[in-house]
């Protein structure tokens, strides 16, 4: 749509999470390293939360991209099954013939198969779920008994959880004491601060093309912090809208008034306080 006239190859703030757009800002690559560090250590359950649109998904198929040639994966992206259900996806997800089995028992059965056959290889198996907060408490403990599955020498099976804060709440409960003692790393991503930001803009139009000067303003780029919070995805509907509005006035650089006009547009966005004067 605009992409032309800022002389972008492609729309640089597109809500899809693409590991190409990826900011190595010290939050979100701490927490990736945690992630490889426990994995590697061959830790059991490992958390991370954030509030929504701090760039958890993205995290997450980062680590999956990283673990590639490393580990066996399995990937639940909405967990909101039954444990009957959570078993057959991680049999399925991990190469099990499900439809052979007749029930949950010959299911669990073929899964402890198919996770020591896998051990064999010396390569870890991790399981990653995604919106962990989404799980009904018996799927939580269905899945802590999930990784009993071990060897003498071994643990079969690691879990990675990412989810928004109320997975912390949820964790809390006394009935679930036993699977929160079992997480040893655990990490919550942090918005971006007004420097990141205005990095993490930068970041992101590079990739989509852009080679020329400073395309916010530094009021816009002030207002683009304040209104989002810091929020990456925030970020991404605030400056999106900014570049609309930039383009159809015929502008080739996006100002204070053109982040303003997002902002209106936007229910999410915090309005910035009359009294409070913007250089």
């Amino acid at each position: 749509m605009y992409e032309s006239h800022f002389g972008l190859q492609e729309a640089p703030f597109a809500l899809t999470p693409n590991t190409r757009y990826f900011l190595r800002a010290r939050s979100h690559n701490d927490a990736l390293e945690l992630l490889l560090v426990a994995l590697r250590e061959r830790e059991g359950f490992i958390k991370i939360t954030g509030e929504v649109g701090t760039g958890k998904t993205l995290l997450c198929r980062l680590l999956l991209n990283e673990l590639e040639h490393k580990a066996y994966t399995a990937y639940i992206p909405n967990p909101h099954l039954t444990p009957e259900t959570l078993y057959a996806a991680v049999a399925e997800e991990l190469g099990v013939d499900v439809d052979a089995c007749a029930n949950t028992h010959q299911i669990l059965k073929a899964l402890n198969q198919r996770l020591i056959a896998l051990a064999i290889d010396q390569r870890p198996v991790v399981l990653v779920i995604d919106e962990a907060q989404a799980m009904p408490e018996d799927t939580i403990e269905a899945l802590r008994l999930l990784t009993n599955l071990e060897t003498e020498s071994i643990r079969l099976l690691q879990v990675v959880l990412f989810g928004q804060p109320e997975l912390d709440e949820l964790l809390k409960r006394e009935s679930l004491r036993q699977l929160r003692q079992r997480i040893t790393f655990q990490y919550r991503l942090a918005p971006l601060d007004k420097v990141l930001v205005a990095q993490y803009l930068r970041h992101r139009l590079a990739q989509a093309g852009y080679n020329g000067g400073d395309l916010f303003t530094p009021s816009a780029l002030r207002l683009v912090t304040r209104s989002t919070g810091g929020i990456p995805r925030l970020v991404n509907i605030i400056a999106h809208k900014s570049m609309l509005a930039a383009w159809g006035k015929g502008d080739r650089q996006v100002a204070r008034a053109h982040v303003m006009m997002a902002i209106r547009n936007t229910d999410s966005a915090q309005m910035p306080n009359p009294l409070v004067r913007w250089l």
